[in-house]
């Protein structure tokens, strides 16, 4: 395996680690920081999915056969919407979110918590890992750069709402480390998928794009317009695409 690839899965993995540390120590942070970081690497991931997924996927197919990146955006699109619908939210779980989602009865809260973390984990794993697949070091690392920085906020998201509901902390770091071995795990499946053949790296990086933008537009942007800092979030947002754009242009 590359070592490129494994850098990266370590980096996703250890910073999904560091944010769940942050959280059985902070144990709750103001709303107002969250939404703005979380706007910021929103932004950063946005940017990160056209350039450095899609628009590749589409010049990698060529004028012929452009529509391979575009079935893999819809593919990656309707990937999370299954898995969103069929898999609960962590926010539902904890009485937050009035959205509502199916099967919350039937498993235990913990493995509900880590599968439904697991939507935005191995999708964001399998982007990092297919983009090196794609002969631009580049912009893998910098698709790897945009979700580890999301991987922190996020982090205090899988360790806070299990403290919150009663969980102690042993358990909640035990689920913090299965969500951030999940994304582990995520790098290599992509990278496998990406070196089986050519032919199919135009669908799967739109594939992974595609599954990025959902995660942004349904849980990510919403999560930050919910408490009331619309506005803080909304620049933070376009001060990621801004630094995700240079931070293309300085690794090419």
């Amino acid at each position: 395996m590359d070592i490129n690839v494994i850098i990266t899965a370590a980096a996703l993995g250890a910073a999904s680690i560091a944010g769940s540390l942050l959280g059985l120590v902070v144990r709750r942070i103001p709303h107002k920081c969250n939404d703005i970081f979380l706007g910021y690497c929103a932004g950063m991931m946005l940017a990160a999915s056209i350039v450095c997924l899609i628009s590749p996927a589409v010049a990698m197919a060529g004028t012929s056969s452009w529509w391979q990146a575009i079935i893999g955006v819809a593919a990656g699109v309707a990937l999370i919407g299954l898995l969103d619908i069929i898999v609960p939210h962590l926010h539902h779980l904890t009485g937050i979110d009035t959205e509502a989602h199916k099967g919350n009865a039937s498993v235990n809260r913990i493995l509900l918590f880590v599968a439904a973390i697991a939507i935005h984990k191995l999708p964001e794993g399998m982007a990092s890992g297919v983009v090196f697949e794609g002969g631009n070091i580049a912009d893998a690392y910098a698709v790897a750069a945009s979700i580890a920085l999301q991987n922190i906020p996020e982090g205090l998201v899988v360790v806070t709402p299990l403290l919150m509901i009663g969980i102690s902390a042993w358990r909640a770091a035990a689920a913090a480390l299965a969500v951030a071995l999940i994304e582990v795990a995520g790098v290599i499946i992509g990278n496998a998928l990406g070196s089986i053949s050519g032919a199919l790296m135009p669908m799967l990086l739109g594939l992974a794009g595609g599954a990025m933008l959902y995660v942004i537009s349904d849980e990510m942007i919403p999560e930050t317009h919910s408490h009331g800092y619309e506005k803080p979030a909304t620049y933070a947002l376009v001060a990621g695409v801004v630094t995700m754009l240079m931070i293309e242009h300085l690794f090419s």
